[in-house]
């Protein structure tokens, strides 16, 4: 039977392995935009709500969207459209499987007691461009009556997201004495985020929450606009680095809400060194996986996914040899039980995929594998 239909006894035999049930469940995909992927992942967090006590699903998406998207399922704000449209970034919205997800979270929601919630846990950020930093920053002022005067400060959104800067620091907000100003005033708020805790938390948790999500968006952002201004061959990998160091501390305050899924890249998830090849130079820094799994030891549980063949995506039978080659059915497997002595990384890839490389095997804790994944309709 193919995991799609029915992958529930696959991760419970896979969790029945582990020391203690993992407080985060990270499931990556080596691809994005293969709508079986997401509707695995959906397939995934429903066993694990329903059979280990799970309570949190956070994705790769824009973690100020995922507000949107987490009031329609928790508290039936809006209407499951306009979740899809205004919670999701990088167009994740768009995928039906985002439907599914949103509408089951919201059904279960509506007869249970102990809500699921839904997170984005990435930054504000695109490939080419960082957002305006101007929701986080005013939202953050506002929790302490809006002491400091930002609006002219932050200016017209477009100076924020110009996409020449991703490439040209010459080009990019963050030299500008605004911005230097704007990172005082919020070094000021988180200060005030933390000394006025029991304020915020006799408020509610949840309110107490969000100030510090809009204090360390505020300052991600902020870091990541001055980086691109910075002239050095050290720009870019210093940006992948802000950036994965953002999920990895939005991904540490959604456990708060209990045990917690998270579907992402591979790349973003990954325990071991990243490192890729980009503007002519190698770059390397640390995911979000590698910092979280640091911290929480055997609480961070990382399963990889890989692709034997997909039409859409141009991608082959993999060759004699190759980790995928040498799978013979859809699968979920203990990293430990998979010998790769012999096995390399196969080289049909492209820039829109990443094959597992067999090296790294033992840097996970297991393996999703789908044999083949058939052409999408539509």
């Amino acid at each position: 039977m193919a995991l799609s239909e029915d992958v529930g006894p696959a991760v419970n035999a896979f969790l029945e392995t582990r020391p203690t049930t993992p407080h985060v469940f990270a499931m990556g995909e080596p691809t994005h935009w293969v709508e079986a992927l997401p509707r695995l992942r959906t397939r995934v967090f429903q066993y694990l709500v329903e059979h280990h006590g799970y309570r949190a699903l956070a994705i790769e998406s824009c973690c100020m969207k995922g507000l949107v998207a987490n009031a329609y399922v928790v508290d039936g704000v809006g209407s499951v459209d306009d979740a899809l449209e205004n919670g999701f970034s990088h167009g994740f919205g768009q995928f039906e499987s985002s439907r599914e997800l949103l509408e089951w979270m919201r059904e279960y929601n509506r007869t249970h007691d102990d809500p699921v919630r839904f997170f984005g846990f990435d930054g504000p950020l695109e490939i080419t461009e960082a957002a305006s930093p101007r929701q986080a920053i005013t939202g953050l002022n506002a929790f302490f009556g809006s002491p400091y005067e930002v609006d002219e400060l932050l200016g017209p959104d477009e100076r924020w997201t110009n996409p020449d800067a991703a490439m040209d620091p010459t080009q990019s907000v963050g030299s500008s004495d605004d911005v230097e100003r704007l990172r005082l005033i919020v070094d000021d708020l988180r200060g005030r985020v933390v000394a006025e805790t029991p304020r915020l938390i006799a408020r509610s948790r949840d309110d107490w929450w969000l100030a510090r999500l809009y204090a360390r968006t505020a300052n991600g952002l902020l870091r990541y606009h001055a980086t691109m201004a910075w002239n050095s061959p050290e720009r870019i990998p210093v940006l992948l680095a802000i950036r994965d160091a953002m999920m990895a501390e939005n991904l540490k305050a959604v456990t708060e809400y209990g045990k917690t899924m998270v579907f992402a890249h591979n790349k973003h998830l990954q325990r071991e060194k990243s490192v890729w090849e980009f503007a002519d130079a190698t770059q390397e820094w640390w995911s979000a996986g590698a910092i979280l799994g640091a911290e929480l030891g055997a609480g961070y549980t990382f399963l990889a996914t890989a692709i034997g063949s997909a039409p859409d995506f141009e991608i082959g039978t993999p060759a004699p040899g190759t980790l995928e080659g040498s799978l013979p059915r859809d699968c979920v497997l203990e990293s430990s039980r998979i010998d790769t002595t012999g096995l390399k990384m196969r080289d049909d890839n492209d820039h829109r995929w990443f094959p597992i490389d067999p090296a790294h095997v033992k840097d996970t804790d297991g393996i999703v594998f789908l044999k083949h994944v058939p052409p999408q309709s539509g």
